[in-house]
């Protein structure tokens, strides 16, 4: 443990500090590592006309017409607009929630916040859920079996997949230029 490192006491006041203010805020959200959702609710006598929702590129603003924004802000990251979307759902104490689903453009980052204002959490802190690597996409897919193929690699002290790739063309030059000594020679 460094000097840096705070103590059990230290991250447990952390910890309470930031469910106080995620408490605090008008809405509810969560995310997933691709996506996030936010929501909040509304008298159950309003319909989606009463309401304002905007989600854009690196903005996002709902809440009731007429009424100071229920959120207001500027995103942290991008998200993928058409593949982003609102609902307003009955809830069964009598009021509506609206739920917004963002679809996040960087599905490689948690989010701190759902917009810059308000306060972050600390997403070191995010324990994900396991998923399958076949509910990955092709290229996340590739990425993380590739870094299983080199820690496994690395824990039996043979060439990673970078180091094979090296190794490979330094042959392949070794082969094209004969007349030249490599006995000496270092990858690095």
């Amino acid at each position: 443990m460094s000097d840096n490192d705070p103590t059990p006491e230290q991250e447990a006041a952390a910890r309470a500090k930031e469910a106080e203010e995620q408490a605090a805020l008008p809405y509810k959200w969560n995310q997933t590592i691709g996506d996030l959702d936010v929501s909040f609710s509304v008298p159950g006598n309003l319909k989606s006309r009463d309401l304002v929702v905007e989600i854009k590129k690196q903005k996002l603003k709902a809440g009731v017409k007429g009424q100071d924004p229920i959120i207001d802000g500027d995103l942290p990251h991008a998200i993928h607009t058409e593949e982003s979307t609102w609902t307003l759902t009955s809830a069964p104490d009598g009021t509506k929630t609206v739920e917004i689903h963002l679809d996040k453009v960087n599905k490689m980052e948690w989010w701190a916040h759902v917009v810059t204002a308000a306060p972050k959490i600390d997403v070191t802190k995010i324990q994900p859920e396991n998923s399958k690597l076949s509910e990955l996409d092709g290229e996340t897919r590739g990425m993380v079996e590739k870094m299983m193929y080199d820690q496994r690699q690395k824990e039996l002290g043979l060439p990673t997949s970078d180091d094979q790739k090296k190794a490979d063309i330094l042959k392949k030059f070794q082969a094209q230029h004969p007349e030249l000594d490599f006995s000496n020679a270092k990858v690095q």
